[in-house]
């Protein structure tokens, strides 16, 4: 991942609303939820919503597909992983055991 893309990802994330969005889609992965899902946990309006989904799916957090009559949201989780290992790699220089502690508090979940 180029520091660009990292950032933009970032950016993304950097809205309490789309935070939340996103974390939401994490534990619904990989069946996803529908927008309207979507709209009713947020509490916001549909077209405020959208916008902030716009973004998530803009920087490849989100994907969308249409199942019957509802659109499927779907976090996207290579992009979750391409992003923390950038993060991790750049932070631990190839110190694995800089990262232990982290991945303790990945696997107990």
């Amino acid at each position: 991942m180029e520091t660009e893309a990292a950032l933009t990802i970032l950016s993304a994330l950097a809205h309490p609303t789309r935070l939340s969005t996103f974390k939401l889609l994490v534990r619904h992965a990989p069946t996803g939820l529908s927008t309207g899902q979507l709209v009713e946990a947020s509490g916001l309006g549909q077209s405020t919503f959208s916008t902030h989904l716009a973004v998530l799916a803009k920087a490849g957090l989100v994907s969308s597909e249409k199942q019957g009559r509802q659109q499927i949201q779907r976090a996207s989780i290579d992009t979750l992983r391409a992003l923390m290992t950038f993060l991790a790699r750049d932070c631990c220089l190839g110190r694995a055991e800089l990262c232990e502690p982290l991945l303790a508090d990945l696997s107990c979940c």
